[in-house]
């Protein structure tokens, strides 16, 4: 097997050079690099695993992570995640800091700002969809520190991965759910976080679009952002079922489920409206079982805070891009006969 040694005596370089190139640390000329990974392609350059991972714990690497607020009550799942990797990486000398942050993107640059400041070599974050994000996520990358995005993700960016659901697909499996608990003609509220958050964008695509071929008698009514907070779900799922009297199903594509659940028990809806939503955390749950809620889709919440950890970390010790750009996350329906 090739060794970095070899493949700078071919190069005519250094072995701090050949290191740089393979690992994607620090800059050098194009021309040396393209010339450098040439030779360890021919020469099937192989990384010594156990090695790298013995260099990192030399290092004490620092890794970021980024999420929402932690009023939505899906992220104690995804930090748990986030928490049981960080103790386990502890072992090989690398340390996790956490951010939760505010629900604008302002937040999120003064964050990833101050991940920087703490010299973290990777970031895990919750993007919100922003050409600024989106920027900085590029710039970041140029800088040698990479960004694995999850539970939602950005578009065009150089975010090395993307971990949990495939909303337009999840939006489409609570199409199929409504279809399945209704007849005759159904009046549907959409009550979604924001209009800049992609995967809440997409799930009500995948939604509206699988139900397309049943518009005479699935409509629309009206969407409204309630941005994950419970006090402006109340207030506007309250007044989104006093404008449209003739909505008989919510389907809830973000967080603010049981401000809005709330609203339509205080309006004497209940029982009158079919209600689909996500995430089967305890309050959700709790509206399943009093049978307030139809069904939940859930998503494998502390995976998609474990997981990106794992990513940056195989990256950064290795050099190896993840096996694939999409990790995707099951989907989990629950009932009232499944919820615990």
């Amino acid at each position: 097997m090739a060794t970095i040694k070899e493949i700078a005596a071919l190069a005519g370089v250094s072995r701090g050079t050949v290191d740089r190139v393979l690992n994607h640390r620090g800059a050098v000329h194009p021309d040396t690099a393209r010339k450098i990974e040439e030779i360890a392609r021919n020469l099937d350059y192989r990384p010594n695993r156990a090695g790298l991972v013995l260099a990192a714990q030399k290092k004490k690497l620092k890794l970021g992570v980024i999420l929402f607020s932690p009023e939505n009550p899906f992220y104690i799942d995804v930090l748990a995640g986030v928490t049981e990797k960080a103790q386990e990486l502890a072992g090989y000398n690398c340390t996790v800091s956490v951010k939760q942050i505010a629900s604008r993107v302002e937040a999120q640059l003064a964050a990833i700002d101050c991940l920087l400041a703490e010299g973290v070599s990777g970031i895990a974050m919750a993007p919100f969809n922003d050409e600024r994000i989106r920027e900085r996520i590029d710039v970041l990358y140029s800088q040698g520190i990479p960004v694995v995005t999850l539970n939602t993700d950005i578009e065009h960016s150089r975010r090395i991965a993307y971990v949990g659901s495939h909303y337009t697909r999840s939006g489409a499996t609570a199409a199929g759910l409504l279809r399945l608990m209704t007849h005759g003609q159904v009046h549907v509220g959409i009550i979604t976080g924001s209009s800049n958050i992609l995967c809440h964008t997409e799930r009500i695509a995948g939604f509206c679009k699988a139900l397309e071929p049943y518009q005479d008698n699935i409509h629309i009514a009206d969407i409204v952002e309630v941005h994950d907070d419970e006090i402006e779900s109340y207030e506007k799922t309250g007044q989104l079922l006093t404008m449209h009297p003739e909505i008989n199903a919510l389907y809830f594509a973000a967080g603010g489920v049981y401000g809005g659940c709330r609203s339509v028990t205080a309006a004497g809806r209940q029982g009158q409206i079919r209600i689909l939503a996500y995430d089967k955390v305890p309050t959700t749950m709790e509206l399943v079982k009093q049978d307030v809620i139809s069904a939940v889709i859930c998503q494998q919440p502390r995976l998609q805070g474990s997981m990106p950890l794992s990513l940056l970390f195989t990256y950064l010790t290795t050099g190896e891009l993840p096996e694939k750009e999409h990790n995707y996350v099951a989907v989990d329906i629950r009932i009232r006969e499944n919820i615990s």
